[in-house]
């Protein structure tokens, strides 16, 4: 299928992804590796909570960790221009027949709850309190140096169809793995704000949460996060990496947290601001695609994600398989 012409000028503004909320089952367990081993600060906590923000961020929060009976991954968040592009955007998805449920939400003004047509649950908002800035409070800067978030990856069980709804509300595609022998969409990396992605689909069992990444200042900062989870009691959470992608050239490292939910940390795509800016074509049997070098991804990278709260995931339409590390 042909990739759809970019819509310029969405029925809503959306300026960015904003964060994710996860169930965890150990706040102690979770904050020694997002907190003491990551470098995330914390910005509230309680006996059930933890509220994370990296180092360049304003707004209150960009990862929730809530203590739950349930793994699980709750709603993207996803921050609009303002409260006019919030009501039109509840029409929107009220006019798609996908429902909508306003919802209070700590440190956020009016939010609204929905879902997409595969089921990825969504949460929308304009503002979000505010706070200091601490990007140039160096003492703060632990682990990895996380900065800021930087994109979501879900398992999608329909590529196509994925990017077809979200292309609709102004996520332009910026590179894409076509399947040769069908012609359809194995994966795609979508954005918002000038980057490879806000928002990417990958082929699989879905929707599920693939990953959520944190963009970090340089490739040596990954490298000094291995040295210290290796040292740490962290190393068997280190799944893949690190390597360069031939997708978006970013610098990598994927590791799991103590429950399984997986993060990137990431660096060094490249700007994709302009309107008219292709879309670059990948082959999924190409071997530079996933990895431009490094090891090739483990059969784990294709098969496990976080499941969505109250949210069963379907079998992949499209059957075809890339190159898997034996």
């Amino acid at each position: 299928m042909a990739l759809p012409t970019p819509n310029l000028y969405p029925p809503f503004n959306i300026v960015r992804l904003s964060h994710v909320e996860f169930g965890v089952s150990d706040l102690a367990k979770s904050r020694a590796f997002y907190v003491d081993t990551l470098g995330l600060q914390v910005t509230d906590e309680s006996s059930d909570a933890i509220y994370l923000r990296a180092m360049e961020e304003r707004g209150h929060h960009c990862i929730v960790l809530r203590k739950s009976d349930k793994i699980e991954a709750r709603d993207l968040g996803f921050k609009v221009f303002g409260e006019e592009d919030l009501d039109k955007a509840v029409q929107f998805f009220e006019s798609k027949d996908l429902p909508v449920e306003w919802v209070e939400r700590p440190y956020q003004s009016r939010t609204f709850r929905t879902r997409d047509p595969h089921g990825i649950p969504l949460e929308f908002y304009s503002k979000m309190d505010r706070l200091p800035p601490i990007h140039q409070k160096y003492a703060l800067y632990k682990g990895v140096k996380p900065l800021r978030i930087d994109h979501f990856n879900c398992f999608s069980p329909n590529v196509d169809q994925s990017v077809a709804f979200y292309n609709e509300i102004g996520f332009r595609v910026t590179e894409y793995t076509e399947d040769a022998e069908t012609g359809r969409l194995w994966a795609a990396w979508t954005h918002r704000k000038g980057g490879v992605h806000d928002l990417a689909f990958t082929n699989g069992r879905g929707p599920r949460l693939h990953h959520t990444a944190l963009w970090v200042p340089t490739p040596l900062n990954i490298i000094d996060l291995l040295d210290l989870m290796a040292t740490t009691g962290w190393v068997s959470n280190i799944e893949r990496g690190p390597g360069r992608h031939g997708i978006s050239n970013a610098f990598f490292l994927y590791i799991l947290d103590p429950d399984g939910h997986r993060i990137e940390i990431y660096c060094s795509d490249y700007q994709t601001v302009d309107p008219d800016l292709e879309p670059i074509k990948w082959d999924l049997k190409d071997p530079q695609r996933q990895t431009l070098w490094g090891a090739p991804a483990p059969r784990s990278w294709f098969e496990h994600g976080s499941l969505f709260a109250g949210i069963a995931p379907r079998d992949a339409e499209l059957a075809a398989q890339p190159i898997i590390a034996p």
